[in-house]
């Protein structure tokens, strides 16, 4: 059995943080897209299907996540 909690008159000691999220219409932004058809090694695809599997997601998602972020980088 748990031991049962002791509760004080202890001072808290708290920091004011400022609200730095974004509100949720914009966490909701739907970026335009557009559809390609591209050809992946078998192997290539296997490996985001199993990741995609462990993080509980869609394999196309981090593809284009990843498609996202290399071209961010070099525009």
């Amino acid at each position: 059995m748990k031991s049962k909690i002791k509760y004080t008159n202890e001072p808290l000691e708290m920091e004011i943080v400022e609200d730095f999220l974004p509100p949720p219409n914009q966490l909701a932004l739907k970026q335009d897209t557009v559809k390609v058809t591209i050809g992946l090694s078998k192997p290539t695809v296997d490996f985001f299907k199993a990741q995609a599997r462990r993080n509980h997601t869609q394999y196309q998602k981090m593809i284009r996540r990843l498609l996202d972020l290399y071209a961010a980088r070099f525009r």
